[in-house]
């Protein structure tokens, strides 16, 4: 289960998909003064380099960010403008992107002064780098099982709350993990916004994790999908976001989002959108 890196694959289709979701989730709810309590129960390493040997071994971020950034002056939708300026602010020098955020620096970010952002990051190295980098950043750093970590935090003190879940799934476990944990947290904190990410697989694995939610307790959960139009023969084939009480029109405003990326440079990726539990 500590294996996992995500600089491998930084800045992939699956990045685009979430940190947009989150971005737009993180804007509609600071619409209102009140403050937000920000969680990321899998942080990883906070920024990752694309031009690293690393990202170039699976040169994932081809297709996803980099992609997205090349036809960014065609993009419909206004949402995407918080992403846009946080890249364009960390990769000044005209060209393709060569530094890319990931989840506890979008929420870093995108946090105002009376917001809190807690990351959990288990892997030994990748919490090092974690807290190497949040030294500066504001974001408090817990080097612990994000899942367990999230639930001795809620409710929290704030008004409002925002959760990033978004394991590697590396262990078959973990999507009944996920799902038991989401039901936990909503019980302790049923305003809060959910954010779940899952891998699409060609195993099927992840109906585990939408099975378990669909019949469990939690209500308001809005399911976005996006499949790769060329998707290889096995592993990971699209991209999934649950989020739970997502604010007022925010599926309206994501499906336009989405939308644009249908339109990218020819076919790439195919979205759907649906209520995987009404309210």
């Amino acid at each position: 289960m500590l294996s996992y890196l995500h600089a491998f694959h930084a800045g992939n289709f699956a990045d685009v998909h979430k940190h947009a979701a989150l971005t737009l989730a993180i804007a509609m709810m600071q619409a209102k003064p009140s403050a937000i309590a920000c969680f990321d129960t899998h942080a990883g390493s906070a920024r990752y380099d694309l031009t690293d040997t690393r990202a170039r071994k699976t040169a994932e971020a081809d297709n996803g960010i980099q992609r997205l950034w090349r036809q960014r002056a065609r993009l419909a939708s206004p949402d995407w403008q918080p992403m846009l300026a946080l890249l364009t602010q960390l990769n000044p020098t005209p060209g393709s992107l060569t530094v890319y955020p990931g989840s506890p620096a979008w929420l870093a970010e995108l946090a105002r002064p009376v917001d809190t952002v807690t990351a959990f990051e288990l892997h030994p190295n990748e919490g090092r780098q974690l807290q190497d980098w949040a030294a500066a950043s504001g974001v408090r750093v817990l080097c612990q099982d994000g899942l367990k970590g999230l639930l001795t935090q809620l409710p929290p003190a704030q008004p409002r709350l925002a959760v990033l879940v978004d394991p590697s799934y590396e262990v078959k476990t973990e999507y009944r993990h996920v799902a038991d944990t989401l039901a936990r947290a909503w019980k302790k904190c049923r305003h809060g916004v959910y954010l779940v990410w899952y891998p699409i697989l060609t195993s099927g694995l992840e109906q585990g994790l939408l099975s378990a939610l669909a019949n469990g307790p939690v209500r308001k959960v809005l399911r976005s999908e996006v499949r790769l139009h060329e998707a290889p023969g096995r592993g990971m084939v699209g991209s999934g976001m649950l989020v739970v009480n997502p604010p007022w029109t925010f599926d309206q405003r994501f499906a336009a989002m989405m939308a644009d990326l249908q339109d990218a440079e020819g076919p790439w990726l195919s979205a759907t959108q649906d209520w995987l539990v009404p309210e």
